[in-house]
């Protein structure tokens, strides 16, 4: 590991604290000039109903100015409130919020401020423009909280494996939904004892570059021998958008992040027999599978290739000295990079937590990451391009 510490860019001020969310979308629109954020008041501690975000975009060539879009009231540390540009627009961003006693998304036009509300939250939309996919986020924020939103009605609230819940697929254009995968189909097809008379819900959901298939994965909750709540499992699947061909690409008990390289093949961090906790590359649909960066990294981050696929860019959580370590690694040569290290205050709760969660630039030129290691929640930019561009 050759330590190439770069320079850093707080590009959001307090004394609001500022993130974009999750690693898997483009915090940055199309020109590279603006990029999204959303700002709260507080850190450290668990959002309440009612308590609001505020969405907006930094302009990258006006002295970072941060130009309020929007609020809501359905957010969450981890992944925010899924706020993202859609992607066959050059001015419009999708969010999530609440309308009365349940979840909806919204589709602004950053220039005019036309909304458009939809019929469902979402998760993740696909790279053609036209889909999403969309899930119970009070169930996902009672069984993983720091992932989901309070404060909504959820009728399914005492089943544990409904098979009238699960992954939606949603219409943008034409905003309708329909259930594509449900819980309940998931654990009777892929059945095991430790899933008897326990909770069943899905997640990390991502649709494929092609925009034909996703990824998904079903988790349920384990129970102690006293019978109260434990940890979890995981099973790891990809299926047609219309939740056809479903296949397990991981049964192997435990996922964790990973992201589409190209339509047929997935990167995640995951625990096989094969090689125990690595970075493997599955192709879709097959039992094939290659380990990436063998023993390496310290540990499991949230990794991603660079548009070009000759870069693979990951974090950690914290290491012994409470820091998290940002990471390139060049493909060609196995050459692995640590190019940042960032304090993470320890004393943070477990949901409120501040990962890095970096994203590339779509040039490839930049990466943004979230933390906290100067004492608030801000955004930051590094230039790799020294590195990238040999």
């Amino acid at each position: 590991m050759i330590q190439k510490h770069l320079p850093v860019q707080r590009i959001t001020q307090g004394p609001k604290h500022h993130f974009f969310g999750y690693f898997d979308k483009f915090p940055w629109d199309k020109s590279g000039r603006r990029l999204l954020a959303q700002e709260i008041p507080f850190t450290a501690r668990q959002p309440l109903p009612g308590e609001k975000a505020t969405l907006g975009m930094i302009e990258l060539t006006q002295n970072n100015r941060f130009v309020p879009l929007a609020e809501t009231d359905a957010w969450c540390w981890q992944q925010g409130c899924m706020f993202q540009w859609l992607n066959d627009s050059e001015t419009k961003v999708i969010y999530n919020d609440r309308e009365g006693d349940h979840f909806v998304s919204r589709i602004l036009d950053v220039e005019s401020g036309e909304t458009e509300t939809l019929c469902r939250p979402v998760y993740c939309l696909s790279p053609d423009g036209r889909w999403a996919m969309s899930l119970n986020f009070s169930r996902l924020d009672r069984e993983r909280p720091g992932y989901g939103y309070p404060g909504a009605y959820d009728p399914n609230e005492k089943v544990k494996c409904p098979d009238d819940e699960g992954i939606w697929l949603v219409d943008l254009k034409e905003n309708r939904a329909k259930l594509v995968v449900s819980i309940a189909q998931v654990t009777d097809a892929f059945y095991r004892s430790d899933m008897e008379d326990t909770e069943g819900w899905f997640n990390h959901i991502l649709i494929s570059p092609d925009s034909r298939r996703f990824a998904f994965f079903h988790r349920w909750r384990l129970r102690n021998a006293d019978g109260s709540r434990g940890g979890h499992r995981t099973h790891m699947f990809t299926a047609n958008l219309d939740g056809s061909e479903l296949y397990p690409l991981n049964l192997e008990e435990m996922s964790s992040h990973y992201t589409w390289i190209d339509p047929e093949r997935i990167i995640n961090f995951s625990n096989r027999y094969i090689g125990g906790w690595q970075y493997y590359l599955y192709t879709d649909r097959t039992h094939h599978t290659d380990i990436i960066a063998k023993d390496t990294f310290p540990g499991d981050g949230h990794c991603s290739y660079s548009p070009d696929g000759k870069w693979m860019l990951t974090d950690s959580y914290p290491l012994e000295d409470s820091c998290r370590k940002l990471f390139l690694y060049r493909l060609e040569d196995g050459t692995a990079f640590e190019i940042g290290s960032f304090y993470s205050d320890p004393s943070y709760p477990v949901p409120t937590r501040c990962d890095l969660h970096p994203n590339w630039s779509r040039d490839g030129r930049s990466v943004c990451i979230d933390s906290i290691h100067e004492g608030s929640r801000q955004i930051y930019l590094l230039d790799v391009s020294g590195l990238t561009a040999h």
